[in-house]
């Protein structure tokens, strides 16, 4: 998403994402226009380092993921790890 506003540089631009990706943009673009329908997730908020470090060292809160789904999300990840090499 950052990649098409960064390129197509609209005049008016209707972020429907997590509320940080529209600040972000919005910082980097203040020309372009954001109506931004933030809702924050309550979820993403109980998420800490220390809740994170805490299930890698006792390997707590496995997540499955569907290999196919997988896949994909991987090439998405290293396309975002290449943009800064």
């Amino acid at each position: 998403m950052i990649k098409w506003v960064r390129e197509k540089h609209p005049k008016r631009l209707v972020m429907i994402t997590e509320c940080s990706m529209a600040d972000n943009l919005r910082a980097e673009l203040p020309d372009v226009e954001m109506v931004q329908p933030c809702n924050l997730c309550p979820h993403m908020k109980r998420i800490t380092l220390a809740k994170i470090l805490e299930s890698l060292v006792y390997l707590r809160e496995e997540v499955t993921v569907d290999p196919a789904v997988a896949a994909r999300a991987r090439r998405s990840v290293e396309r975002m790890i290449n943009l800064r090499n």
